[in-house]
């Protein structure tokens, strides 16, 4: 009706969808009642879509979170989001209303143009990039990406060395694990590897996103928001490796030793490697 929106039927199965036309950064929801009436919504949940076809709710301290709603029709009550979120669809759905009443919304959605670079790969291809020795910081290496994927296994980063060492972070069973292999173990016998597993249910075809810091033997790895640090010994700051990366595959098969690696099967989003966007650079190059 002109004073909102307000189902036929008040019950739990009943909720608003928004389509924002383009994936959008949403910071702040801002609810109010059916004007004039006695419609109103006391809590309601938040749910988000790229497609409008997977559905997530919006979680906080772990555990969805139910909004308070409005305790009468015209008072506006406004949410700041402590995680922004990144959709194109947004479903309000109501879970109680006033009693005395029936189930009653006006919203309003704040927030900004979300600016991003996706590449999509096709379970046989990998992206390889480059750089010059130059270029490398002695002091700190920062990978940062975000990836959606319904395969449970496959490849996302690759970096190898000449003498056998190499970096693999992989999606297995829906886990993202973190390899570091030193390949001499004769030098390095105490730490020749380290593997740390984060993360569970990452093929749900929703955006993940992960940071890898390494700054001489502390490397910092974080999946969504939980970070697992690690502290290693020895030469673990020598790691001898060639200024490639290769992202959703290793490029020659078996080349790490095993055969057993599939290729990602998904899209990547914002791929950073110390400050440069990969896919914007794939795409001018």
């Amino acid at each position: 009706g002109a004073g909102g929106w307000s189902p036929l039927v008040s019950n739990k199965y009943q909720w608003l969808q928004i389509d924002l036309g383009e994936r959008t950064e949403i910071t702040a929801v801002a609810t109010q009642g059916g004007y004039g009436s006695s419609d109103w919504v006391t809590s309601y949940i938040l749910m988000f879509s790229d497609g409008g076809r997977n559905w997530k709710q919006y979680r906080q301290e772990e555990s969805i979170w139910a909004f308070s709603g409005n305790t009468n029709a015209d008072s506006v009550v406004y949410y700041k989001l402590q995680h922004s979120l990144k959709a194109r669809f947004l479903r309000f759905v109501p879970l109680d209303w006033n009693p005395n009443g029936r189930i009653g919304m006006r919203i309003e959605v704040y927030g900004c143009t979300y600016r991003s670079e996706v590449v999509g790969f096709d379970g046989k291809s990998c992206l390889i990039y480059t750089f010059n020795q130059k270029l490398m910081s002695a002091l700190k290496d920062v990978i940062s990406l975000k990836f959606k994927t319904m395969q449970s296994d496959g490849i996302l980063l690759h970096r190898e060395g000449q003498n056998g060492d190499h970096i693999t972070l992989e999606l297995i069973k829906g886990k993202l694990s973190l390899l570091f292999n030193l390949g001499d173990t004769k030098t390095h016998p105490s730490n020749a590897q380290i593997n740390i597993t984060l993360g569970s249910l990452l093929d749900d075809q929703h955006w993940h996103s992960v940071l890898i810091e390494h700054f001489n033997n502390q490397v910092n790895f974080t999946v969504d928001k939980h970070t697992h640090h690690f502290h290693a010994k020895g030469e673990f700051n020598y790691l001898d490796l060639d200024y490639e990366l290769s992202f959703g595959g290793i490029p020659v098969p078996g080349k790490s030793g095993t055969l057993s690696h599939r290729n990602f099967h998904g899209c990547f989003e914002n791929i950073y490697y110390n400050g440069v966007n990969i896919i914007d650079l794939a795409r001018r190059h």
